[in-house]
Parts: structure tokens; sequence; C-alpha cells
């Protein structure tokens, strides 16, 4: 067998401590895997800017990105390795560029999930120092009556960026004064504005990493470091199945590899409301408990697709999604799970699955131990150090540390190990 080294790249930002950890679990594993007539072994690197020929061929085999929602020469070099050199990237970076939350809201319900009642609305603002748009808004803007637009969409309501981004953030509606005073304060942005959930008794947050989906109940009015919520048994197994369906098809729909889905539930209906997150938060500072699974999962699906090389899928396949939407014998449900079928076989989920069995049984022992060690909480002192004030970076990297020690006992019960 030819000794082959696999090189995943790490495309970053000012992410701190998911990387550490990638890294430092990929060493410790240190992954000797039999495939085909090689034997593949895997390094990691952090990916640095720099000036480059469109015909180079990059050494990575895998890329897990973080930059290109935002970071431009990052998005333009992920282009070209995929498109040139089928380099496996996580995420797609042409559909972060293209399919903001809008396009998100009208495709998956064209699929039927019931997403709350949207409307989109014009900006408050236009620039016409620029005589196109002066001459576009003076002769095909239609003054519109508020109230109608309220009463009909109803209360309360968010009135939330069309893209997910801005300064002015989502603001809470509850009548026509809020509504008018949010919509005053919304400038040049275009916004939606969507119903609330009513009587709604739960509200989750589902992080898919491939066809890896990971379901946490979530506090959106909780300060950030606690709206990851420790908590288990909130939902049963069919809306349990529902809400991991669903993630897996929005991602799948997209091309999105790392995405996060939140759904609110009403009874026994879920309502997806915000589901274009690809580039979720990663951070232990928020996702404490649930850091450990983040940081599994990134590891399991990018060791699967360099290994095996696995060519990145970036055409869409939206008309195999609408042949189903479109047939009228079937109900919502059992349309989910023929969506779920075209989203499994997009990410290869048996032979992911198998080769998680084969190659990475050792992984949930080596990251109990590692979560434990004072390297790591060195990690998670240095991120908190990042985003707290001094006197409150001894308090918080033990609360959050604490935390992931939790975890480690929860899991080594799972495994039926002692730590």
């Amino acid at each position: 067998m030819a000794d082959i080294t696999r090189h995943i790249g790490l495309s970053l930002g000012a992410d701190i401590c998911w990387p550490a950890a990638f890294e430092e679990l990929v060493a410790e594993l240190d992954l000797r895997i039999p495939v085909g007539d090689d034997m593949v072994s895997f390094e990691t690197e952090r990916v640095t800017v720099e000036p480059y020929d469109l015909r180079y061929k990059p050494k990575y085999d895998l890329v897990l990105d973080r930059l290109t929602h935002w970071f431009n020469i990052s998005r333009e070099w992920i282009k070209k390795i995929v498109v040139m050199d089928d380099v496996y990237v996580l995420n797609n970076p042409w559909a972060i560029q293209s399919f903001e939350k809008h396009t998100s809201y009208a495709a998956m319900m064209r699929l039927g999930m019931l997403v709350p009642e949207t409307w989109m609305m014009p900006a408050k603002e236009y620039d016409e120092s620029f005589w196109d748009t002066a001459v576009t808004v003076r002769r095909y803007n239609k003054l519109f009556d508020m109230k109608s637009v309220g009463d009909q969409v109803g209360y309360p309501a968010f009135l939330k960026p069309y893209d997910g981004g801005g300064w002015v953030g989502v603001q809470k509606v509850r009548d026509l004064d809020e509504l008018r005073a949010a919509y005053d304060t919304s400038g040049s942005r275009v916004h939606h504005l969507q119903k609330g959930v009513d009587d709604s008794d739960l509200f989750v947050r589902c992080i898919g990493v491939g066809p890896q989906i990971h379901i946490v109940r979530y506090d959106p009015d909780a300060p950030l470091h606690a709206r990851y919520t420790v908590d288990f048994h909130f939902m049963d197994g069919d809306q349990w199945q529902r809400a991991s369906r669903m993630t897996r098809v929005i991602n799948c729909f997209f091309g999105w590899d790392f995405n996060s889905c939140e759904l609110m539930r009403q009874g026994d209906i879920l309502h997806p409301i915000d589901y274009a997150n690809a580039c979720p938060d990663s951070q232990v500072t928020s996702l404490h408990y649930h850091f450990p699974i983040l940081v599994k999962a990134l590891l399991r699906w990018s060791l699967f697709n360099a290994a095996t090389k696995r060519r990145k899928p970036i055409d869409t396949q939206w008309a195999r999604f609408f042949a189903i939407a479109d047939r009228d014998d079937l109900d919502f449900y059992a349309k989910l799970e023929l969506y779920d079928e075209i989203a499994r076989e997009y990410y290869a989920t048996d032979e992911f699955e198998a080769f998680c069995e084969e190659h990475l049984g050792g992984l949930d022992a080596a990251a109990v131990e590692y979560f434990g060690t004072d390297r790591f909480k060195e990690v998670v002192r240095q991120k908190v150090s990042s985003l707290y004030p001094d006197h409150e970076v001894t308090q918080f990297t033990e609360h959050f540390f604490g935390l992931v020690q939790f975890w480690r006992q929860t899991e080594a019960d799972r495994l039926g190990i002692k730590i």
C-alpha cells in the first residue's frame, strides 16, 4: 500500500476554540485508514490569505470554510479550488453568496413546509442621488397602508432584514404603533414581516453537519451564553425525526454541509422560522455542553470526505424536490420522507455511516479524554478572554469548562466507560 496524506485546510476568521479542538483531536487520533490501495493519514493546516495564480494546484483535499459569507478574497479562492481542483469544501460558496433568507423562505414554502405568514416589505429609505433609483421610486413605488399589511400578517410579528444581516437586527412588533416605529428605523434595507407562532411551547435549533443532525432546546431571550440549553427528552420520537428530516432537507436543497435550522413547535406542528445560517455559531462560549458534539460531527464529516476523495456536489437538485412537492396524492409528511431520501443520497449517508463505524470507532473515547484536559481548559480560557472583561474571565472559563465536563460524564455513561 502507498502512504498518502490527505490535507485538511481550515479557512478561519475570529474562531479560536473549535479549530484548536479539531486540530488536536486529529493529531491525537493519528489515523491510518486503508482506502483502496492506499493507506491514508491526515494533516491539518490553517489557510493563509495571499495572492494566487488561478492555475496553481492547492495541496488541500478538503477545506472547512468559515469566511465565504463575508470575506471576498477567501470566497473567490474557495470557488476556484472547487471548480478547477475538485477540493471538497464546507460550505458551497455560491449558495452562501446567492441564497439569502428570502430565497430559503420561498423555497421551503414551495416544498410545503409550514413557514409562518411572511410578507416582503419595501425599503423605508432610498438614496435618490442615483438618477435611476429616484425615477424608479417616484414612478413605481406604491403607497401602502401599513395597518392593512399588519392586520393581514397578524401580531405579534417580527420585522427581519430579508438577508438576515444588518445592524438593525430582528424587531418584535406587537401592534400597529410598534410596527410603524420599527419600519421607520429599518433604513434602506429590504425587510420581511413575519407572523409570530402563536401558543408555541418549544423553540429548537437543529445543527446539521452533512447528514448528522443535533437538536438543542433554544432560548432566544436568554443571554448568548445561555441560549443553548442543557435539556433532554423535550420532543417525542416522531417530532425528533421530523425536525431532523427538515434540517437535512433544507441543507441539501441549498447545498450546505454546515447549517442550523430554527423551529418552533405549536401543538404537534413544527414551524421553520429561520434556517439560512450557513456559518452557524460554533463557539464553546455559546454551545458549551454541545460543543464537543459539534467538533466530533465536523471531524467525522471532514475525515470521511477527505479520505474517500468524494466529489463536492455543487449542482442543485431542485427539480427532484419540486416533482415531489407537486404530487397531490401525498401529505406533507409523506413528501418530507421522500425529500429526506434525496438528502440522504446527496450526503452519501450510508457510505458515511459505514466509514465512521469501520474507521472512527476510537473518536468517542478520544473526545471524552481530550475535553477533560488542561490543554482544552486553556483553549476555553483563550476564547473567553477574547470576549469577556478581565474580571469575568476566570468565572466564565470555569462555567463553560464545567458544562463540557458534564457532557463528558453523560458521554462516558453512554459509552460505558469511566472517567
